[in-house]
């Protein structure tokens, strides 16, 4: 499975949740979140301009668009945090197993492993984060993560993702 493949089994509406560790100080904070996945067209307004911002021709190359939301809250926090996202999937064409994850503030990368685990690599001044993604079944998708900012705190983090109501297409 590619990444483009990866990203297109996770079209639908899932129930997320997740334990957040903070390494530093042994504090946990557990979350939910109804998470809401859509795939976008090259063509789409947001994802051309998206390409823009990272001087990428959308034309010109083999690229997915993603559209994000989530819903959520976390055991401690007062309010609920809604929002949502872009991303644009592009595959080194070369080697589709690794390419980038455009975003509206940076970017990241990724790497496609053995056993279809999908690795997204973020790495700027103040944060380095490593995600790694992958279906135990069609409809359960896990994640884990560990992140470093600069100031020296570390969390790791474990999410349980179930798809709701929709039945996936199996990866082949």
């Amino acid at each position: 499975m590619d990444a483009i493949e990866f990203f297109e089994l996770s079209a639908g509406k899932w129930f997320s949740q997740r334990t957040v560790h903070n390494l530093n100080s042994g504090q946990l904070q557990a979350g939910k979140s109804d998470l809401k996945i859509e795939m976008l067209t090259e063509g789409d307004a947001a994802v051309v301009k998206l390409c823009q911002q990272h001087s990428i021709n959308p034309a010109s190359t083999k690229l997915l668009g993603v559209r994000i939301s989530w819903d959520g809250i976390a055991d401690r926090a007062e309010a609920k945090q809604i929002g949502s996202t872009i991303l644009a999937i592009v595959p080194n064409p070369d080697n589709p197993s690794v390419g980038q994850v455009l975003q509206d503030k940076g970017n990241s990368r990724y790497v496609m492993g053995a056993g279809d685990v999908l690795t997204l690599i973020t790495e700027s001044d103040t944060v380095q984060a490593e995600e790694k993604l992958w279906y135990l079944m069609p409809n359960l998708r896990l994640r884990t993560s560990v992140v470093k900012q600069a100031n020296g705190t570390q969390q790791a983090s474990f999410c349980s993702e179930i798809r709701m109501g929709v039945t996936a297409k199996t990866p082949e």
